[in-house]
């Protein structure tokens, strides 16, 4: 099995972060994962993606992703100006950070997911420098679609990247979401 994820959201939303999570996942269930992050110019509020490969043996692709089983957009005003679609496989899924009742994507021909991550980031109070922080929020929704990691190893991972209060929070992130994703 081989299973390919791409995330877009802006500089400072923890894309990149959000990838090397999954990975960290993965990797405490025993599986192989790679997080391939894109770099360029970015800076602050610009648009940036980051990729997650999966595999229950071990990886010898060592590029970009160019072809998702699953896009996740973590700022859907990127969806205004992006084509996140490009490359995603025929019977692959988006899931979006967005309010459930926001019609985004209607004529899309893949599953679309939704979760309002901005939502469960600000009433946990995960800003910072003025920034609403979604990547865990998000994840617990890409687990919840991906359904080859568990939630409580992305539990793990979430902890043993932040201690204390900080970890806590986002892990109740990636709970909550994990519960509230809705299919579009």
């Amino acid at each position: 099995m081989l299973y390919e994820i791409r995330f877009h959201g802006r500089g400072g939303q923890g894309v990149v972060t959000a990838a090397e999570l999954l990975v960290k996942a993965a990797n405490v269930e025993g599986k192989w994962g790679q997080s391939i992050p894109f770099f360029g110019a970015e800076r602050r509020g610009a648009p940036i993606t980051a990729s997650a490969r999966f595999s229950d043996a071990k990886l010898s692709i060592h590029s970009q992703v160019y072809n998702p089983d699953l896009v996740v957009v973590l700022d859907k005003k990127i969806l205004d100006f992006m084509n996140v679609t490009q490359g995603l496989k025929r019977e692959g899924s988006i899931l979006i950070n967005s309010p459930s009742h926001f019609s985004v994507m209607k004529d899309s021909a893949y599953k679309t997911w939704l979760v309002n991550a901005t939502k469960i980031a600000e009433e946990l109070g995960l800003k910072m420098a003025g920034w609403t922080i979604v990547n865990t929020a998000m994840l617990g929704g890409v687990i919840r679609i991906f359904n080859w990691i568990r939630l409580s190893s992305l539990i793990e991972a979430i902890k043993s990247n932040w201690v204390g209060q900080v970890g806590e929070l986002n892990a109740k992130a990636a709970e909550r979401a994990f519960e509230e994703v809705q299919i579009a």
